[in-house]
């Protein structure tokens, strides 16, 4: 069984503007791209750029605030709960209008002077309804950890956290996003987590740390990762979301070791 890897347009080929990434994954031999946001660009525009470049998009976020401001989500957020609801249905609208199986949530940052329970509360509440409303679309929804020295705050930092938030949510229809780089930097021990958890696993994402650059630049055994990865018989995506250290195509190397 070999891997399936798709190209994170909002990190990989970056030289080019962002509806060009697609025919340029595709000539890399990408046969999935997957992206932080649509919302910018028309559904059918994109529709068409990922027939034309014979491309599945296999995943991408919920809205999560005001980017540029720093929001990385709003979930968490007490008070916002409606606004969260909308990007629910605007993420499901598009996912559905491209085909995509997979909607990720993140977290965010909790308020300054919040209560922690109402927080942990309001993430719980808001997760349990977007994991039924995906479900009811016929696609599933993951949590993702950030590590919290490039996201200072972030509610969900650790496997364990996400996983103690699936566990009190209670929907089948929620997993966890693994992303390897994340997971190094606040815990590592990254086969144990990838054995004890690959069933919940919904998607896996990579780069090497440090630098967050491609795989190879760093300290993790990506050869022995994948490796477990096919032992386990792991038959999801694994996105490339790293920074590539020179051109994206002069990084894709590490897929032929």
């Amino acid at each position: 069984m070999s891997l399936r890897f798709s190209a994170n347009l909002s990190y990989l080929f970056t030289e080019a503007p962002f509806l060009e990434r697609f025919a340029l994954a595709r000539e890399a031999g990408f046969a999935a791209v997957e992206f932080h946001f649509p919302y910018e660009y028309d559904a059918a525009v994109l529709a068409e750029v990922t027939l034309t470049s014979e491309l599945d998009i296999v995943l991408f976020n919920l809205p999560a605030g005001n980017w540029a401001a720093g929001e990385r989500g709003m979930a968490c957020h007490p008070g916002r709960s409606e606004e969260f609801r909308a990007g629910v249905a605007q993420a499901i609208d598009y996912a559905q209008a491209l085909g995509v199986p997979r909607l990720n949530c993140l977290a965010g940052i909790a308020p300054v002077d919040s209560d922690p329970a109402q927080v942990r509360q309001t993430l719980i509440d808001n997760l349990a309804y977007a994991a039924a409303e995906t479900a009811r679309a016929g696609m599933g929804l993951l949590i993702e950890p950030l590590n919290t020295r490039d996201v200072p705050g972030f509610l969900i930092a650790t496997t364990r956290d996400a996983l103690s938030v699936i566990e009190a949510v209670g929907h089948a229809n929620l997993g966890l996003q693994y992303d390897i780089y994340h997971a190094q930097v606040m815990e590592g021990d990254l086969t144990h987590t990838l054995r004890t958890h690959i069933g919940r696993i919904g998607h896996i994402q990579i780069a090497d740390n440090p630098g967050r650059h491609e795989p190879g630049t760093g300290e993790i055994n990506f050869p022995f990762l994948f490796a477990e990865l096919q032992r386990l018989d792991y038959r999801r995506w694994i996105g490339c979301e790293y920074r590539p250290s020179t051109t994206t195509a002069q990084t894709l190397g590490w897929r032929e070791g």
